[in-house]
């Protein structure tokens, strides 16, 4: 739709003479180019100066019985900036060359007027005023610029001489304003800044514009300034005199800097531990394998002898083993998480100007389109209970994902984070969704996008679509590790050409989420132990071999085994009509239905279905609530009884 460009207002002309037809001819002159105001009376007139800011010219006969001209348009410089001009008789030209000389009109007239003369002279007269007014708007605004903004800017000219400054960018300097104006940075920095100084400026003669990001030395470092600066200069234009004016914008960017060396410390570590918890979980599959069947195989070979003794030498080496194993898993879980209570819209409010700097710093290397970004809680304002949380992990998370945002947007646009509650009200299959409430934490972009085959791997560590040097692929693995930590998901919505929105959902606090609870019956009654009669367990694991080695345990202490190699297959048969079971020794890491989900689904077939978990590696928040009914790879004979008896003689607790 083509719009019509909006017309400028009419200037606006106030007619003070004591003579009514005078006024007549003055409007009829005027009122086609003007807003005409007109009064007989001087005082009337001071009143009507004193209501109205939208004045442009008073044109005021000089002799008039209540007042003079010249004192009326002197009373009226209190009220109005307006352009004055004085009509006069020959009798009054000394009063006029007075009022001129003291500056309180621009121009005069004699009566009678010519009319072409005196509209021109009018004309003129509201031009200047215009032009004037624009000028103090243009002078308050750079002012109000200079004075209110964060960063250090400063006007050059053609020399590099500070002709405007502001105190942040003087600060850098260690000089007050004044002590700036008229000299150049070469003449102001630090002996140890000259060398980039000088190079920066010959970047921006030959460029016109040059950026950098400058590591002060620790001696020059003041109060208001960080340990990093990014600079920018720019050759702006010419100035009045036509030499050339350029700008130099000084930010502190020290809090970006670290949070980015942060960032990237941590995803090495993410993917560091990732890698070693894989290796720790298919080798406590191993060694549950072996240390099992070493045990099982004791049993049918002489107490005593070589044999004896080979055996006792192989179930040590596994149990270092194990031990090396327990190690590398202390290494890959994530142990330094201050879990607390967080307020994630006030979380996200307090990162308004980082996350702001960090999107115009990264879009500013990239040399793309500019973006922007809001953040956005309203929706959910008042409504977020409290998540348990790392709040400088979620921070580094949100962040990350906004430095993601920027680098699929090179056309620029808007980036989003909002906040909302996500209520789960039954499991999500592949996910660690359990039902519950979450608050859920969006970042939204308008950039390129993702292919299918792209977002199927997003995940992956070292996985990355960016240039190199621009990415290690490490920061969606990162968060997804973080996140699933304390019990959440990530989830990715994208496709090619319309952008990617990234939730983060995070459990509430005090959620019952986790499922595997206790339940509230059993087939086994309270105080019966495992080890009383015999029971009847259902295995589920998709390693062969440690279910292999499970299930010899039992069947050795004369329980009723019935084994399954995937959740799917346990749930397909409970749902044909599997016998009762008392006891369900679930893997919870498994391909395809994880243990949580295949827990969920058979205690929704039969409910009081008592679980002992078994984990080689898992997050903390990948685990049901409680420590009693999980238990550790590699585990021995004993350590399964053990764990059987305790759950069975435990009082049921309500899910």
């Amino acid at each position: 739709m083509n719009t019509v460009p909006a017309t400028p207002p009419r200037p606006v002309v106030l007619l003070v003479d004591d003579e009514a037809e005078i006024l007549v001819a003055l409007t009829d002159l005027l009122e086609d180019t003007f807003t005409v105001l007109s009064t007989t009376s001087p005082t009337e007139a001071l009143n009507i100066l004193s209501a109205r800011n939208d004045v442009d010219v008073i044109v005021s006969d000089q002799r008039m019985p209540e007042m003079g001209g010249d004192v009326m348009l002197a009373r009226a410089r209190e009220h109005s900036d307006a352009q004055a001009i004085l009509l006069t008789g020959y009798a009054d030209i000394g009063a006029v060359a007075a009022a001129l000389n003291q500056g309180r009109i621009s121009f005069y007239s004699h009566k009678p007027w010519d009319p072409d003369a005196l509209r021109a002279m009018i004309v003129q007269a509201a031009d200047y005023h215009r032009l004037e007014r624009e000028l103090r708007t243009e002078r308050m605004l750079l002012h109000g610029l200079l004075d209110n903004l964060r960063s250090g800017l400063g006007f050059m000219d053609a020399q590099g001489r500070f002709i405007r400054i502001n105190q942040q960018a003087a600060d850098f300097y260690g000089r007050n304003i004044a002590d700036c104006l008229g000299r150049t940075e070469q003449e102001l920095c630090d002996a140890d800044l000259l060398p980039l100084i000088r190079a920066a400026h010959e970047r921006l003669h030959d460029e016109g514009r040059d950026e950098e990001v400058v590591e002060l030395p620790a001696h020059i470092r003041g109060g208001v300034q960080g340990r990093w600066r990014e600079i920018t200069r720019v050759v702006l234009g010419a100035l009045g005199d036509g030499s050339a004016c350029s700008v130099v914008i000084n930010r502190d960017i020290t809090r970006q800097q670290e949070m980015a060396a942060r960032l990237r410390q941590a995803e090495k570590m993410q993917a560091l531990g990732t890698l070693a918890g894989g290796i720790a979980h298919d080798f406590n599959n191993l060694l549950t394998a072996v240390l099992g069947s070493l045990e099982l195989v004791r049993d049918m070979g002489p107490e005593t002898g070589p044999m004896a003794r080979l055996l006792d030498n192989a179930s040590a080496a596994a149990q270092r083993g194990a031990s090396l194993t327990r190690r590398l898993l202390n290494f890959s879980r994530p142990r330094d998480l201050s879990l607390e209570p967080v307020d994630v819209n006030a979380l996200l409010h307090g990162m308004n100007d980082l996350l702001a700097q960090t999107v115009v710093s990264r879009q500013g290397k990239s040399g793309g389109a500019p973006c922007a970004i809001v953040v956005d809680t309203a929706a959910s304002d008042g409504m977020l209970p409290p998540v348990c949380t790392d709040a400088g992990q979620l921070e580094l998370a949100v962040l990350n994902l906004c430095i993601n945002a920027v680098d699929a947007m090179p056309e620029g646009g808007l980036i989003k984070v909002s906040t909302a509650l996500k209520r789960v009200r039954e499991i999500v299959p592949g996910t660690n969704l359990v039902p519950g409430e979450y608050v859920m934490v969006s970042v939204t972009d308008q950039g390129v996008g993702m292919s299918p085959e792209t977002l199927a791997r997003v995940f992956e560590p070292f996985f990355t679509t960016k240039d190199v040097g621009r990415g290690t692929g490490l920061g969606l693995s990162m968060i997804y590790g973080f996140i699933r930590h304390v019990g959440g998901e990530v989830q990715v919505r994208s496709r090619p050409g319309e952008g990617t929105r990234v939730d983060l959902c995070l459990p509430v606090q005090g959620d019952g989420n986790a499922t595997g609870a206790p339940a509230p019956a059993t087939t086994a009654t309270a105080g019966q132990g495992a080890g009383q009669h015999a029971l009847h367990v259902m295995v589920v694991d998709d390693e062969p071999g440690v279910r292999a080695v499970t299930a010899g345990f039992l069947r050795a202490r004369g329980h009723d085994v019935h084994e399954y190699a995937s959740g799917a297959a346990a749930v397909q048969a409970m749902e044909q009509g599997l016998g009762p079971i008392d006891l369900v020794i679930m893997d919870v890491m498994m391909p395809g239905m994880g243990g949580m989900e295949t827990v969920h689904h058979l205690q929704a077939l039969r409910p009081g279905l008592r679980v002992l978990y078994l984990t080689g590696y898992a997050n903390a928040g990948a685990l049901p609530a409680g420590s009693a009914n999980v238990m550790h790879k590699p585990f021995t004979r004993a350590d399964l009884a053990a764990h059987m008896d305790r759950i069975m003689n435990r009082a049921p607790q309500a899910t």
